[in-house]
């Protein structure tokens, strides 16, 4: 495939601060990626880089081959839907969506105006009047309609409840299969987005992670539970990913475990748990539970492991 986006080596500082530290990766051409990572993390700077909103410190970045700064052919292929978008106080809803298609040559009025009717946004209230969800539901729409071939959803979920949420997540799976285009999705409920990600990006405190296929990544781990010295026999000179125990039980959370590994666990009385995505990134960005516990309790050592 096509890398619409190749950054290499991109910082960004902020006085002292490196918001993003070194960052290097591509994106391809019609993939659903996942931006993921803890607040603070530096997600919403580097799509304010990519969508040429901020300058960076060091690096280059080219989207579409160009440098996204001051570049309105590449500006009009983007869309950035943000948390934090500002309008004018006197801008209703129905002026947003009047004003979205000199913005996205690929918009489709029809899709908004369904989408409009689906998510129950009210066209002649003002933007500053409208509810968290409303407000969220509006962006979601944009995002859509807009077709724009590479589109960025910075927690676009928020203030939707669990209905609104699932109707985005089924919408932009329908409409992406019958247009393709590049998708960033940078959320942090990452298990009910993960089934829709082909690709995940994490960053943590600026610096890149995990560049890696959602299927791999979430392949990639398994906690073991025991005996704490059976678990730690087994487990040896592997990789750790996160530690957790009680009394004399032990759970360990490994990457990489082969078949024949897994046997030799089992024939040794240990327990094998799969690890979620959402809980992957949690043990892999270390300190980030504050910020995903509520969507992502850690794997609990199982009943009988405790009998």
């Amino acid at each position: 495939m096509t890398a619409i986006v190749d950054v290499q080596d991109v910082t960004k500082h902020f006085g002292s601060v490196a918001a993003v530290d070194g960052v290097s990766f591509r994106l391809e051409e019609g993939k659903i990626y996942g931006l993921l990572g803890r607040n603070g993390a530096g997600k919403t700077t580097l799509m304010s880089l990519l969508t040429g909103q901020e300058f960076a410190t060091a690096g280059d970045i080219r989207i579409f081959g160009e440098s996204p700064v001051e570049n309105a052919r590449v500006a009009e292929q983007i869309c950035f839907i943000k948390e934090s978008q500002k309008y004018p106080d006197d801008f209703k809803v129905k002026h947003v969506l009047r004003m979205a298609p000199r913005f996205f040559p690929n918009w489709d009025q029809s899709f908004a105006d369904q989408l409009v009717a689906e998510f129950r946004v009210p066209l002649d209230r003002k933007m500053k009047k409208l509810s968290r969800g409303q407000f969220s539901a509006v962006g979601v729409i944009v995002g859509l309609a807009s077709r724009a071939p590479l589109t960025f959803f910075d927690e676009p979920y928020l203030g939707l409840d669990a209905v609104a949420r699932q109707l985005f997540y089924d919408r932009l799976l329908a409409d992406y299969a019958e247009h393709p285009r590049t998708v960033v999705l940078s959320t942090h409920l990452i298990d009910e987005v993960s089934a829709l990600l082909e690709h995940v990006l994490v960053i943590d405190e600026g610096r890149l992670l995990v560049d890696s296929p959602a299927d791999e990544l979430m392949g990639s781990a398994t906690t073991v539970v025991g005996g704490r010295d059976a678990v730690e026999s087994f487990v040896g000179g592997r990789e750790v990913i996160h530690r957790d125990g009680i009394g004399g039980l032990l759970s360990l959370t490994v990457a990489g475990l082969t078949a024949a590994e897994r046997a030799t666990a089992k024939a040794a009385g240990l327990e094998l748990g799969p690890v979620s995505l959402q809980q992957l990134i949690v043990r892999l960005t270390a300190g980030s539970t504050t910020d995903f516990t509520e969507n992502a309790p850690t794997t609990p050592i199982p009943e009988e492991a405790r009998a």
